[in-house]
């Protein structure tokens, strides 16, 4: 039966990471892509150094490549399910083919729930926006709109004054700002418009305005959203791990799976997640950098096993000249 080191599920920037610092490790890794990426709306990745501005899908491209020129081998399809069998588990492709590792890494990332709101969903990634530091030099000095869900609303239409100096929170459904709300808004210069927000306008291709109940449209060219981040973990509930809730500022932010720091290992032994599906805040830069310390991570855990395997075996002399391979690339 034919089983590698690691199955990688998740072809992104943090499956792709850890694919490449595992390979290089002389790991057999085999890593799954789906092909759909949460921010493949966006024109480019920001804060990534060395790659900022880089389309989402040429970086994907690069990475692998890279894991790609150290072994590592890419395998289009969406992982359905994942078992435990004798020295690892089998992941079963929607396509029916199953693949076989000592080691999971669940690295499936994150996908996003909007608000109701008519129109709102086909300008995701391009003009209506959740992240400051993702998109908000690309909208500075520009008449930016925030939609008012609770605390995070208030929350983010300060953020994103930081980036221009013409903000307007709609309340839409959420609660009036209290006494000192208000005066930190008025203290500011952030607008404040109450009224549910039922759609947005959209002029040759951009969006233009923020339709209210009453009928009347607010001139916006750029709308922050607060979406609730859901972790895309039907692979790892297979197995018995279930993401938590995560809260800020008075509503859900999103969903994650519970892990060790840095490490991280699931409640089940031999699982690892990585990247935004552990910590639902990272951004693109965050996510390799963990993906890359999980696969050390892994890597002490298989040889951890394989040492125990080596002492518990019989020494004879091809043994002898596999460890003496293994240690001096022979």
């Amino acid at each position: 039966m034919n089983m590698d080191d690691v199955v990688v599920v998740g072809g992104g920037v943090a499956g792709l990471s850890a694919a490449l610092v595992l390979s290089r490790a002389r790991w057999s890794v085999v890593v799954v892509d789906a092909g759909e990426p949460r921010n493949a709306p966006a024109d480019g990745v920001h804060n990534y150094l060395g790659r900022e501005g880089t389309p989402p899908r040429e970086l994907t491209a690069v990475g692998r490549a890279e894991a790609s020129a150290y072994g590592a081998r890419i395998v289009a399809g969406e992982a359905v399910t994942a078992v435990r069998i004798p020295g690892g588990f089998a992941v079963t492709l929607a396509s029916g083919e199953v693949l076989r590792g000592r080691r999971l890494l669940v690295t499936t990332g994150l996908t996003d729930e909007l608000p109701a709101i008519d129109g709102l969903a086909a300008r995701w990634g391009r003009d209506v926006l959740h992240c400051p530091f993702c998109h908000g030099h690309e909208v500075r000095d520009r008449p930016i709109g925030v939609l008012g869900l609770g605390g995070a609303g208030l929350f983010q239409a300060q953020l994103f004054r930081q980036w221009s100096r013409d903000v307007t929170l709609f309340l839409h459904t959420g609660d009036q700002p209290t006494a000192q709300q208000w005066a930190e808004l008025a203290a500011r210069g952030i607008q404040v418009v109450d009224g549910e927000v039922t759609g947005v306008e959209v002029t040759d291709d951009r969006l233009s305005g923020i339709r209210l109940d009453s009928g009347a449209v607010v001139p916006r060219e750029a709308l922050v959203v607060a979406s609730t981040a859901r972790a895309r973990s039907a692979v790892l509930e297979s197995l018995g791990i279930t993401p938590v809730e995560i809260e800020a500022h008075g509503i859900v932010a999103g969903s994650q799976i519970p892990t060790t720091p840095r490490t991280g290992a699931t409640s089940v032994p031999g699982v690892y997640v990585a990247g935004s599906l552990a910590e639902v805040s990272a951004i693109v830069i965050a996510s390799a950098a963990h993906a890359a310390g999980v696969a050390g991570a892994i890597t002490m855990d298989l040889v951890t096993e394989d040492v125990a395997r080596a002492v518990a075996g019989p020494f004879s002399a091809e043994s002898e000249r596999e460890i003496a391979v293994a240690a001096h690339g022979l």
